[in-house]
């Protein structure tokens, strides 16, 4: 492996990146809405809420959740609950948006840019030129994660400290769910990303085809808005091994039928 080929393939990807206004902006605005301003809108309206209105809404959590709070104030549950656990897959959202936006611009973008062309004729290998692809992603997926997660322990400890009295986050669900489910929901984007955006032909379709992965991390928010499930220790580190193991499947994969002369026929 050349990996100052591959440095060098990463900075220019990043560059561009931060150069395009349509890429930049989402991958600034999303984590900031996500991890700043929704945890603190919910906090406010959350300490508002009548304690009678609360005892309903937590009926129907789950047995093994309600458990877990049962030192809790009813007040300080619903917070707990709120901020902790639905939350928690809202989250994952960010590493899997930014490695998409990312991974979707990698050869679609380039393609409409028409400097793909240049790119396939280098004296790079057809696998040091996906490494640096994919590293390109993953790399700012995993970056934006860890100081989301920073930013909206920040929010969350401030907003609820009237209520909590204590500081809850970050607990061991978190850390798990930060430095293992994360970096893997990154790749999982990245992998799924980068092997559409090679066999499209422009960026509109890669980022409509890419953003579909979202869809069974919407699954664990409707479940846990339902009352079916909730995220904890065990479940976080199972789902972050079955997350690790799709994106050895599709790292392997796309390692195999990674061409570049297949993307040069396309061009």
């Amino acid at each position: 492996m050349n990996w100052r080929a591959i440095a060098a393939i990463i900075e220019k990807d990043l560059k561009i990146v931060l150069q395009s206004k349509s890429v930049a902006i989402p991958l600034i605005a999303v984590p900031l809405l996500v991890a700043g301003i929704l945890p603190l809108l919910l906090g406010i309206v959350l300490r508002g809420i009548d304690p009678s209105d609360v005892q309903q809404m937590l009926a129907v959590l789950p047995p093994g959740l309600l458990q877990q709070m049962a030192d809790l104030t009813p007040s300080q549950a619903m917070l707990s609950y709120m901020l902790v656990y639905f939350f928690a897959p809202l989250y994952l959202i960010l590493p899997i948006m930014v490695s998409n936006v990312i991974a979707a611009d990698s050869f679609a973008g380039e393609r409409e840019r028409k400097t793909l062309e240049a790119l396939l004729y280098t004296p790079t290998s057809d696998g040091e030129i996906l490494t640096a692809k994919l590293l390109a992603a993953w790399l700012p997926g995993v970056g934006i994660a860890l100081l989301s997660f920073v930013l909206y322990a920040g929010v969350a400890n401030v907003v609820a400290w009237p209520i909590m009295e204590q500081i809850f986050l970050p607990n061991a669900m978190w850390l798990v769910l930060v430095f293992w489910v994360a970096p893997a929901a990154a790749g999982l984007g990245l992998g799924t990303s980068v092997f559409v955006s090679a066999r499209v032909n422009s960026l509109q379709s890669a980022y409509q085809i890419g953003s579909l992965i979202v869809m069974p991390v919407m699954g664990l928010i409707i479940g846990q808005i339902s009352g079916v499930l909730y995220l904890d220790v065990s479940m976080v580190c199972l789902m972050g091994l079955g997350l690790w193991l799709i994106d050895a499947g599709l790292l392997w994969y796309g390692r195999r039928t990674f061409r570049r002369s297949v993307l040069i026929a396309r061009l």
